[in-house]
């Protein structure tokens, strides 16, 4: 039997590196071909084709599945009709083969973005992962969000009414690869890197990379664990949880993450920030309650903000 890691991207990579490492056999799916850890089978499906879907997993017995393979905010903002393929029929997809093919165990990647329209209203403590939220007003504030907060319903639906075994996993804002920038604290970590090790001064304009209050971050090496934990939960009761460290750090704090890599890197930015992390319209007024993810799951974030900067900034060309 064998686990299936949808998306090769960062987390995906990693994620199947985990499990090979400790003796499953992998394959990991991408809609792009390409290179896979060792001991990783890699082979090409599009999550948007469900008898494709269907056939790779019959063919390869599939056992678990791990589904990280979705768009971004930038790529859904250019194409959202694809996006929405993508994050919301491509879940269905893996899901309903999960249903028909008697899968063990889903574990979904989704997003702490799901819970921040309803900042405004949240108290000062720690954020829970069923934070009350009006259908209205606190709707998703980006089709991404969206899906995956459509993305987690679903999962509990296929559960409730089908018994498929899902796990959904809200990482925070995730910090890893800096040569392949597809996200916005990955934007935000490689200008400031480029900037100190080119020794310029950087001015941090663009609205999404700034931010007012304190924000989570997480590494994506932690994402991965989190997602084999997901996968190895004797009793994965509440079936979502944040995956963050408990810490919310301001621009200022990043910045000064980054200075112990950089002494000399020089970086202005607009005073009086009213919005909150990458455009979002709150601040946020806590951090992530991450105490079921540690009691049910297992897992504990092992890099704090600093180590995960100075581990990818010296891996970027």
């Amino acid at each position: 039997m064998t686990v299936l890691v949808l998306g090769a991207g960062l987390i995906g990579g990693l994620t199947a590196h985990l499990l090979a490492e400790r003796g499953d056999r992998v394959v990991l799916a991408d809609v792009r071909p390409g290179t896979a850890p060792a001991g990783v089978e890699r082979w090409v499906c599009d999550v948007t084709h469900a008898s494709a879907l269907q056939d790779l997993m019959q063919t390869h017995r599939i056992r678990d599945v791990v589904h990280t393979a979705a768009w971004l905010s930038t790529a859904i903002r250019q194409d959202p009709l694809k996006g929405i393929a993508v994050n919301i029929m491509g879940t269905a997809h893996v899901l309903e083969c999960a249903r028909l093919l008697g899968v063990r165990r889903v574990v979904l990647a989704s997003s702490t973005t799901v819970t921040y329209t309803g900042f405004a209203s949240h108290g000062p403590a720690p954020i829970e992962e069923d934070m009350p939220m009006r259908l209205i007003s606190d709707r998703p504030a980006s089709i991404y969000a969206a899906c995956k907060l459509y993305g987690e319903n679903l999962a509990h639906l296929y559960h409730d009414l089908y018994g498929v075994d899902t796990v959904s996993l809200r990482y925070a804002a995730v910090l890893g690869d800096l040569n392949n920038i597809t996200s916005v604290p990955g934007r935000l970590l490689h200008t400031l890197v480029q900037a100190g090790r080119n020794a310029q001064a950087v001015a941090l304009d663009d609205p999404f990379l700034v931010w007012g209050g304190r924000e989570e971050f997480v590494d994506a090496r932690d994402c991965a664990r989190a997602n084999v934990c997901a996968l190895d939960a004797a009793k994965p009761v509440q079936r979502v949880y944040h995956i963050a460290d408990g810490q919310w750090h301001s621009l200022a704090d990043f910045v000064a993450a980054v200075r112990c890599v950089y002494p000399h890197l020089q970086v202005s930015w607009p005073p009086n920030l009213y919005t909150g992390f990458a455009g979002f319209p709150h601040q946020r007024p806590a951090p992530s309650d991450h105490r079921k993810a540690q009691s049910e799951l297992g897992f504990a974030c092992a890099h704090a903000l600093h180590d995960s900067v100075a581990h990818w900034a010296a891996r970027a060309h």
